[in-house]
């Protein structure tokens, strides 16, 4: 299971600890590792130990939601003066930075198009589930692991009114139209 950040990716782990043969929890860099760097460190490890052709999963969330999730998350008090921070600016303002070339630093949180990004050598996501639909998530789950599951609640950004015109709803359409693409696409099973 890939951690697609501001997916609940931290209460899975959290839930599935012990039947977990490895769980990556620091650095942010290899915890969020997208496909291209499990493609690029993780999987000739476990292809050393005998575990090729592993099925890999990932949860992605409807775009402007994450979105909004990232811009909860950076209102915490510990990135208050830092150039992260969403304090001094508008979730409408944060969508619209976002959709800029040049991302500044409140605003560059990644995609989650980028982040399942297949391989050249076929490393790619084989069950890709929507956020919204955390039901069939944990169906899945509990099928496979023949366990039931229960979430914990687990980094959650302070809850918070987000407004967002529809000028911006349609730039973020506009420009990161692989942002929505990924999130349609993603049935559980690609």
């Amino acid at each position: 299971m890939l951690a697609v950040p501001k997916t609940g990716t931290s209460a899975y782990a959290k839930a599935l600890a012990d039947r977990a043969g490895l769980i990556v929890q620091d650095p942010p860099e290899l915890k969020h590792a997208p496909v291209y760097r499990y493609n690029r460190f993780f999987r000739p490890m476990l292809e050393k130990v005998g575990a090729d052709h592993m099925d890999m999963m990932a949860v992605v969330r409807e775009p402007v939601s994450w979105l909004g999730s990232w811009y909860r998350y950076r209102q915490r008090p510990f990135l208050d003066g830092k150039p992260g921070s969403t304090k001094s600016v508008t979730f409408d303002e944060f969508v619209r930075a976002y959709c800029m070339d040049q991302r500044p630093a409140f605003a560059n949180v990644g995609s989650q198009a980028k982040f399942v990004e297949p391989r050249p050598n076929g490393t790619k996501v084989s069950h890709l589930f929507q956020y919204e639909d955390q039901p069939k998530i944990l169906g899945f789950l509990e099928d496979r692991l023949q366990t039931k599951i229960t979430l914990p609640q687990v980094n959650v950004s302070p809850s918070m009114p987000l407004e967002l015109t529809g000028a911006t709803r349609d730039l973020l359409a506009q420009t990161c139209p692989d942002e929505f693409t990924i999130w349609r696409s993603a049935k559980g099973a690609l």
